[in-house]
């Protein structure tokens, strides 16, 4: 691809033409490495079941799940690339597959919602897969707009992105809490690291209880111990009060949402994208090369955004200004996955770290984010807000571990390295 070369593994090729394989274009992955690999992130993932077999148009078979491609005859139709696959051929089953997930998503959400399904867990469930599917038809309407009619794409784009971001925020909320919650646990039962500036406790041959060093040591220790085991509680009680109502609002707006005439209109437009994908004029007919040249530059966005990160050198822990940085990287990795879904058929497997990665990163952020506002409280007590910054440089601290993480699991040494 054009200006990848430097920066990829020789033996690993990335978005590259599809084949044919014995008549058929490469198929997706099964459902269950799609579930594995996604983890509501960009580690990875597959279009999904339900997605229809894609055949070469012109094998005398029409492709399931969308409109007929009969052999054109030869005086009313363009002539077929030499391929042999067009470039509808391969986006518009993805597109239609994503689209019959989401409507399947849909149904079985409204029926796990019924008051009669005990703890929600379908319901859940349902919406997570929602908001995959919303965000897969998202992202290849994004990178393929220009295959695609433009302002058809861009306005169900919109729709979907504020659709899976509102579905997002209870899911983020819980989540959120029960991060802060176990790692307050930890910290209130683990030893606190020496003051600064203290000195070994003990010598040769010496009880360290008996010695006056270990005393003078030994206090701030247990002191910062006593002080966040009596914070650590009454900080879990406000992050869990400030958590659940966010969580309860985002709840109600979530099923605000989905009564909405808004929801529907973005319904109806998936359920028309199951059965017809509206090309850009000119596109029926082209082959491949038109899927490749935007899932190319959505390849070189990621590889610059990873380039454009700071340095190991200037990172601070506590410099949140550099999170968006690494949030773009994360949006871009998975733009790039999407891209690759439908060109191959498949997530690319070597970015699977590096995206489980950006997902801790982005996880981590936020929980320090929200300790960080839980401590700006008014009217807290002391020992409540030292285990509120205890919890946040604990969560910075793992926000510099995902970024460590990131670099080591990310497979183009090249792009971690250039100017």
């Amino acid at each position: 691809m054009p200006g990848g070369a430097g920066v990829r593994r020789p033996d690993h090729p990335t978005t590259t033409r599809p084949t044919a394989v014995n008549g058929a274009l490469p198929g997706p992955e099964s459902p269950e490495a799609r579930e594995a690999l996604e983890a509501d992130g960009p580690g990875g993932g597959g279009p999904g079941a339900g997605v229809p077999e894609r055949t070469v148009p012109g094998a005398g078979a029409p492709e399931a799940g969308g409109p007929d491609h009969a052999v054109p005859g030869p005086t009313t139709a363009p002539p077929l690339p030499t391929d042999g696959v067009t470039a509808e051929a391969v986006l518009a089953p993805y597109l239609q597959g994503q689209a019959a997930d989401f409507l399947r998503s849909l149904r079985l959400h409204r029926e796990h919602s019924a008051p009669s399904d005990a703890g929600g867990q379908g319901a859940e469930a349902a919406a997570r897969a929602l908001r995959r599917s919303a965000r897969r038809i998202s992202g290849s309407l994004h990178t393929f707009r220009t295959v695609l009619d433009p302002a058809w794409a861009d306005h169900l784009r919109t729709e979907l992105a504020w659709l899976s971001g509102t579905l997002a925020r209870e899911h983020a909320y819980a989540g959120r809490l029960t991060r802060l919650l176990d790692a307050l646990h930890q910290l209130s039962g683990a030893t606190l690291p020496a003051a600064r500036g203290t000195k070994p406790a003990t010598k040769p041959g010496t009880q360290p209880a008996t010695t006056t060093a270990a005393r003078t040591a030994g206090a701030p220790e247990a002191q910062g111990r006593a002080v966040l085991g009596v914070g650590a509680a009454r900080a879990g009680a406000l992050l869990e009060r400030q958590l659940t109502l966010a969580r309860t609002r985002a709840h109600s707006a979530a099923l605000q949402a989905l009564g909405s005439s808004r929801f529907h209109a973005v319904a109806d437009a998936v359920a028309l994208l199951a059965s017809e994908v509206p090309l850009a004029p000119g596109t029926t007919g082209r082959g491949t090369e038109a899927l490749l040249e935007p899932a190319e530059r959505a390849e070189q966005r990621l590889l610059a955004a990873v380039v454009a990160l700071p340095a190991d050198e200037s990172a601070e822990p506590y410099n949140e200004a550099q999170d968006a940085a690494w949030h773009q990287a994360r949006l871009l990795l998975r733009l790039h996955r999407y891209a690759h879904e439908v060109v191959l058929g498949a997530a690319d497997p070597v970015l699977t770290g590096a995206g489980h990665a950006l997902d801790l990163h982005r996880d981590a952020a936020e929980a320090a984010a929200a300790a960080a506002a839980a401590a700006r409280t008014p009217r807290i007590a002391p020992a409540t807000a030292y285990a509120l910054g205890v919890l946040h440089a604990d969560q910075r601290h793992e926000v510099e571990a995902a970024r460590a993480v990131f670099r080591e699991t990310w497979p183009y040494a090249t792009a971690m390295t250039a100017p």
